[in-house]
């Protein structure tokens, strides 16, 4: 059984790849569009236990995304992993929406922790 269904946004292949690959392998199920255009209809039209979102992808930037996302889905915790590390482009993703921010190269055992966190204190705020 999946520890949860994760909706991610990377722009660059390779780590798209590696974190496909790394979450799977940490129980997780991962659908990683191409695209932020298609990664907003999934979410709109699919239930996603999390959304971990790059601040750069295909179209949209994450904080874009992350505002759209949150025009039908209010609950769905949000991440952003992402190599831009200004303060400023965090308080933007706070402020549209997001629950956390890791900068990267943040090693996997501290993005599934995190992962886990808002997961877990997603379905105990709903039950």
């Amino acid at each position: 059984m999946s520890k949860g269904r994760i909706l991610c946004t990377e722009d660059d292949v390779d780590s798209r790849e590696m974190i496909v690959t790394m979450l799977e392998i940490s129980g997780y199920e991962v659908v990683c569009p191409a695209d932020s255009a298609l990664a907003l209809e999934l979410a709109e039209h699919q239930p996603f236990d999390l959304c971990l979102l790059d601040n750069w992808a295909v179209g949209l930037t994450g904080v874009e995304l992350t505002k759209r996302i949150r025009t039908f889905d209010r609950k769905v915790p949000i991440l952003f992993y992402s190599g831009v590390a200004g303060n400023e482009e965090q308080h933007k993703a706070m402020n549209a929406g997001a629950q956390a921010y890791l900068i990267k190269p943040a090693g996997i055992g501290n993005l599934t922790e995190e992962i886990d966190r808002l997961i877990q204190h997603s379905r105990s705020a709903t039950t």
